[in-house]
């Protein structure tokens, strides 16, 4: 194919069904992806690829149609009720929201869009009919998919339905390339769900280096009214159990037991909101924290802004991510680029990101955790070492580079011929008939 005939994405159809690039991340079912698919936009938008973000409207005061800057357009679909419904309760809406999609496009010109990019596994599903129907290349992004969170599911978390298992092996099996996080990520598509290798691409997520980077600490520490001679321990995230915050408390408490003095300036942050089975059934971290003897130690810090949180990321000394599984960890990126020092779970794609500029631990053991802090807070200079290590490893991730790739990687699914309908006897021939509904 020469160079005139290779195609070139001009518009994006990009879906995330069950939560709004413009939601505020740490709570609620806002987190990374919103981040992921709001900045990816953006950058792609700067290159010349326009992008609509179709998502589910869920209040009567959203505009149905915002444009984020040129070239990016969020558009809320109606699909149910505005409020109350919980991300379990969106698979009965997905027809509603498919039909709202497709009344758009017919108001568009022919060919309007050239792709759909989705996000989860409800959105495949959406989107799986919508490239059908347009005959345009699917790309979908799983970020988390349930056979991996099922094999690492935390204490008091619930098992992901197996209606959830049968749509993301259908959406893999639609698919005309998957974009995964890391490597291992594109392991687990391979392995778990029957991926065809030749169509997994791996394009790393970014941070945003101007909005998160090293600065005054002190200074920092002072804007979110924390001791300057403190020992700031931070975590950042939803609260529920996939995220493991309580971790951080137990193990603070090991802390202060092994060193009472310590208690004179050790500070635990917490922050986010309720996420998932924690909203029905809160955590109840203030009730562990007062039984683990530290409720005078722990700052409980709702959902912030991203200047906000970067500032806080500054002023920690550690930054916790002890995650029972994370698809990538775009909070430690984050709290790297900021020059705060990142301990995290040894699994998922979080090694990928914190590599040898940070500590992981193997498991969640707060004995252990407390081992790794202990030994950052006890050693300065390997304090500074690792610092210095986090804000170089940052500079790897940018949401330049990911747009990149992922523009890429649009090109390649423009360029192969579409793969054949879910609904041919072929294709369905090609699952295992364990997941055919």
């Amino acid at each position: 194919m020469t160079s005139e005939q290779t195609p070139v994405c001009r518009r994006v159809a990009m879906v995330s069904v069950h939560t709004s690039p413009l939601a505020q991340p740490g709570t609620g079912d806002a987190g990374g992806m919103n981040v992921y698919v709001l900045e990816t936009a953006k950058r792609l938008a700067r290159r010349g690829i326009a992008v609509d973000i179709f998502t589910r409207r869920t209040t009567a005061s959203e505009e149905p149609i915002v444009e984020v800057e040129p070239g990016v357009v969020v558009r809320h679909v109606s699909a149910g009720p505005y409020e109350g419904l919980d991300k379990e309760d969106l698979p009965g809406q997905l027809c509603a929201f498919s039909a709202g999609m497709m009344r758009i496009e017919a108001h568009a010109p022919e060919g309007h869009y050239d792709l759909v990019h989705t996000h989860y596994w409800l959105s495949g599903q959406v989107g799986w009919l919508a490239a059908d129907r347009w005959d345009i290349p699917l790309v979908h992004t799983m970020h988390t998919m349930a056979r991996v969170k099922n094999l690492h599911r935390a204490d008091g978390d619930t098992l992901e339905p197996r209606g959830r298992e049968i749509g993301e092996a259908q959406v893999v099996e639609a698919a005309d390339r998957l974009v995964a996080n890391t490597v291992d990520e594109a392991r687990e598509l391979i392995d778990l769900y029957d991926a065809d290798p030749e169509l997994v691409d791996v394009v790393s997520p970014g941070v945003d280096l101007e909005m998160f980077h090293p600065g005054d600490r002190s200074a920092a520490r002072a804007e979110v009214d924390i001791p300057d001679d403190a020992a700031l321990l931070l975590f950042v995230g939803r609260i529920q159990p996939l995220k493991a915050p309580d971790v951080l408390i137990r193990a603070a408490a090991h802390l202060v037991r092994r060193d009472p003095s310590l208690r004179e300036r050790l500070v635990v942050g917490i922050l986010g909101g309720a996420s998932g089975v924690a909203v029905k059934s809160p955590m109840a971290l203030d009730r562990l924290a007062e039984d683990e003897g530290i409720a005078d130690l722990v700052r409980f810090v709702p959902p912030t802004d991203h200047e906000t949180l970067a500032t806080w990321m500054r002023a920690a000394d550690i930054v916790a991510v002890p995650s029972h599984n994370e698809s990538f960890g775009l909070v430690a990126v984050e709290a790297q680029a900021s020059g705060a020092v990142v301990v995290a779970t040894d699994v998922g794609g979080l090694p990928t990101a914190v590599g040898d500029a940070g500590l992981l631990v193997d498991g969640h053991d707060p004995h252990l955790w407390a081992n790794a802090f202990e030994s950052i807070l006890d050693d300065p200079a390997l304090h500074a070492e690792l610092s210095t290590k986090a804000v170089e490893r940052s500079r790897a991730f940018s949401w330049e580079a990911t747009a990149e790739r992922l523009a890429a990687v649009y090109e390649a699914a423009l360029a192969t011929p579409r793969r054949a309908s879910i609904n041919d006897a072929d294709a369905l021939a090609g699952i295992p008939s364990a997941v055919i509904p």
